[in-house]
């Protein structure tokens, strides 16, 4: 399989209250909880949400993760969460993030996986359903 274009997904969020300490600003954790709404609201885009996956016995555990902070976000901002994805044959898959507010990207990064069979916790090549889903955007 071999997709070149990329799958391109933007999904919005609002800071919560929780999710910054006592200045406003959001704990940088948290970032990586907004690139996991991108990640998933993503695969759900393109019929595959993750419970489906995980159904059918695979899971998608975070290999390495990346997080460049440019501008602090706060409390009730609105951000986009633009995810990207291309996938090009490998057993493992990265997902890209742009958190945009107002359309200037606060942060962005990247999260690297691997397919694992929930049974036995090991690595295992993308799953029939997964390469099936890939290869019907291929053929569009």
């Amino acid at each position: 399989m071999n997709n070149s274009a990329p799958i391109v997904h933007t999904s919005s969020v609002r800071v919560r209250y929780a999710e910054t300490d006592k200045m406003g600003v959001v704990y940088n954790g948290n970032y990586l909880a907004y690139f996991e709404i991108g990640r998933t609201e993503l695969l759900r885009s393109i019929g595959l949400p993750y419970a489906e996956l995980e159904c059918a016995g695979y899971m998608l555990p975070v290999l390495e993760a990346k997080v460049r902070y440019n501008l602090p976000a706060y409390y009730d901002d609105l951000l986009d969460i633009e995810t990207t994805f291309r996938q090009d044959a490998a057993a493992t898959i990265q997902m890209n993030y742009r958190l945009l507010r107002a359309g200037i990207a606060i942060a962005e990064g990247y999260t690297l996986h691997a397919f694992i069979s929930s049974e036995t916790r090991r690595a295992v090549r993308p799953p029939r359903i997964f390469l099936d889903v890939m290869n019907s955007r291929t053929e569009r």
